[in-house]
């Protein structure tokens, strides 16, 4: 019994001592997770989300009060440039149409009879034209005669007065011509304004008639037949026929962060999902980056707000698809990721290895013991990571580091690094107070941080 009691304790005591010795071996020790730098891939995206949109789109508005007679398409519907979709009532404006063109084909009879007319005005001054050149004739040789003696008196005078009448005549009918040009000319003036009236009319009668402005599909026809429209006054809004859209080029219209959009540029890629086509990916680029930021809120403009309290924002983004499929549809729920930056095979490391540091903070416990009663200024943190370094004694070094892009869970390393430093990645409470220059142990209880090697 009493050798029993004697191994038992004897065995207690190595325990002991093993358990002292593995104290005294860890004791002064920091555990830490590391991992080590290494070249890869890195992309910075930017996400947003909004709603699939038509490039091209408009709604069909009456610009006619009355009660609509036709629709001629249905929601779904597709047509062509120039189709008519809808009409409302129209008799009065169908009424003037006709009574202005009948009035019209008066008019160009009433021109043709006048033209008639002065072409016969024209052969009348022809003709008294002709009949003055024979009494010229006759004139200048009675003159002749009677000079000679030959002739008398009486028919010398009678010979003039003959010439005279013609001369006379011969004005007549000229005063004739440029009478009838004359009605010829008012009566085209008139035939003109006739023209401008059916002009006027045929405009009304179009307003009665909504045209599709080009192709497209009907996405909504809030209206039915039968039912009375208006048109938009001032600010008022007239009633809607239909909304028609040009599904040839599909846009997602996002919303991006007021710290992300400074990143966003005209061209860029961007992966487009669509809440409704779950696995799908449709690729797509930029095409255009709002200049006004919107309330997230309300979505309404900071520049027409009134409101003076500060809250998130947010800026347009529209991304066109590159090659859209006939399953989207206007309204449907969506997600674009833009990529913003790419680099290949560079050196990164885990975003939540970076640490903001000061010399101050490995001084604190030094300089507590000899404090001065003059100030001193701390240092500036500097933003870095912490490297270890050592084989059987692990320690930790501070370097600055540079960086540039970022991805989801890596950071470009542009300075400060090389290919396989073995860096601090956490835990993030023991990073946040670890020194510079202190001791630590690698910590193989936890895996590795995602974005490096542990």
């Amino acid at each position: 019994m009493k050798k029993i009691l004697l191994s038992i304790l004897a065995a207690v005591v190595v325990i002991v001592l093993v358990i002292v010795f593995i104290w005294r071996q860890q004791s002064g020790y920091t555990k830490v997770l590391t991992a080590k730098i290494a070249r890869q891939d890195l992309t910075t995206v930017v996400s947003g989300t909004g709603q699939i949109k038509p490039k091209t789109y408009v709604n069909l508005g009456a610009t006619a009060m009355g009660r609509i007679t036709h629709l001629y398409v249905k929601e779904g519907d597709l047509v062509k440039k120039g189709q008519t979709v809808a009409t409302i009532e129209n008799v009065q404006q169908e009424a003037n149409v006709a009574n202005q063109q009948a009035a019209i084909t008066a008019a160009k009879t009433d021109i043709a009879a006048d033209v008639a007319a002065e072409k016969t005005a024209d052969a009348n001054v022809e003709k008294a034209k002709a009949d003055l050149e024979q009494k010229k004739l006759d004139w200048e040789r009675e003159q002749a005669l009677y000079k000679a003696g030959i002739e008398p008196k009486s028919n010398y005078d009678a010979k003039k007065a003959l010439y005279d009448t013609d001369v006379a005549s011969v004005n007549q009918a000229k005063a004739q011509l440029n009478q009838a040009k004359a009605q010829t000319d008012s009566l085209r003036g008139h035939l003109q304004m006739q023209v401008a009236s059916l002009r006027a009319n045929q405009n009304a009668l179009d307003l009665t008639m909504a045209v599709a402005p080009f192709d497209g599909i009907v996405t909504n026809e809030p209206v039915r037949e039968g039912e009375t429209v208006v048109e938009g006054i001032q600010n008022t809004e007239g009633s809607t026929f239909m909304t028609l859209a040009d599904l040839s080029v599909i846009t997602a219209e996002i919303k991006v962060d007021e710290t992300d959009i400074v990143n966003v540029r005209l061209g860029q890629s961007a992966d487009v999902t669509v809440d409704a086509l779950p696995g799908k990916v449709f690729k797509g680029h930029v095409t255009l980056v709002g200049d006004q930021a919107l309330l997230r809120s309300s979505g309404q403009a900071t520049s027409t707000s009134t409101s003076g309290t500060e809250e998130a924002k947010d800026f347009k983004v529209v991304v066109t698809i590159d090659d859209p499929s006939n399953e989207l549809r206007p309204g449907l729920s969506t997600t674009a990721k833009i990529t913003t930056a790419q680099k290949p095979s560079i050196l990164a490391l885990p975003i939540q290895a970076l640490t903001m540091h000061s010399s101050d903070d490995d001084k604190t416990s030094k300089d507590s013991v000899h404090a001065s009663a003059s100030p001193v200024a701390k240092s500036v943190p500097v933003q870095g990571v912490f490297v270890v370094d050592g084989k059987s004694k692990l320690r930790v070094r501070f370097v600055p580091v540079t960086t540039g892009i970022t991805g989801a869970t890596d950071i470009e390393a542009l300075s400060g690094l090389k290919e396989g430093d073995e860096i601090v990645i956490g835990p993030y409470k023991t990073l946040r107070g670890l020194k510079d220059n202190a001791l630590v142990k690698r910590d193989t209880a936890k895996p590795a941080a995602p974005g490096g090697n542990s």
